[in-house]
């Protein structure tokens, strides 16, 4: 009879039979790695299966996501944070410039706000969506969804955009031909028709505060982000 290291139970098998950790953990090995990146992609309906799902029928799909199945779905905040890394990985693979130009002097705070964004899309796509969401929350306000729902919306909006960001990416790197506007207007164009269709697919009101609704939180980012910018500058010098 031995006890277990979590809760302290007495412990027969190989498992507690209160908290069920085990007994004895396994090794740490290549198929431990393996696993846990399955576990994280969640390979067993596919993060290829997500992405289906999300360029077929966005609106449908996450609605389900939010009242019957969760498992159907890679999880939203993973999902973005993965496409957002594979579109860094590429972009800084093949050197592809900045999606967002700007004149900001190089030592500024408010440039390196910008840098930040651009190397860690990941996170500053999450701070976005924030923004967005309260835009989204007042245009569709009649609607019962809360904050957090349009936010977890967005999280899987934003991460099909990001792919769509990565494979023009991709393409520039292969072909040296320049697509980043290409690539802008149809990832602000499914993120408007994938908002419109969650809300209400039948009218054209809806796609248009959509759009509305991501520019306005696009620009308020950037807006925040160099006026903070320019504070802390003034207050540094």
């Amino acid at each position: 009879m031995i006890n277990c290291k979590i809760c302290n139970s007495e412990v027969e098998k190989k498992y507690c039979p209160d908290c069920g950790h085990p007994v004895s953990l396994k090794r740490i090995n290549a198929h431990y790695l393996l696993h846990e990146i399955e576990h994280v992609l969640h390979f067993e309906r596919g993060i290829l299966y997500t992405m289906r799902e999300l360029l077929l029928r966005p609106g449908t799909n996450i609605k389900h996501f939010f009242s019957e199945d969760r498992s159907r779905l890679v999880k939203p905040v993973i999902f973005i944070i993965i496409t957002s890394l594979i579109y860094s990985i590429i972009s800084h693979f093949f050197h592809i410039q900045s999606m967002v130009s700007h004149d900001l002097a190089a030592q500024s705070t408010a440039a390196k706000f910008m840098d930040w964004t651009e190397s860690h899309m990941g996170y500053s796509n999450i701070l976005i969506g924030a923004l967005i969401a309260l835009f989204i929350k007042l245009f569709f306000r009649k609607y019962t969804y809360n904050y957090f729902e349009i936010l977890i919306l967005l999280c899987f909006v934003m991460g099909f955009g990001m792919l769509i960001f990565a494979l023009f990416a991709f393409l520039e790197g292969v072909t040296h031909v320049d697509f980043k506007i290409t690539s802008s207007i149809l990832a602000i164009g499914y993120c408007t028709w994938a908002i419109g269709h969650f809300f209400n697919p039948g009218k054209i009101a809806s796609y248009l505060k959509a759009l509305f609704a991501y520019l306005l939180g696009m620009m308020s980012y950037y807006m925040l982000a160099i006026l903070i910018g320019t504070l802390i500058d003034s207050i540094i010098k």
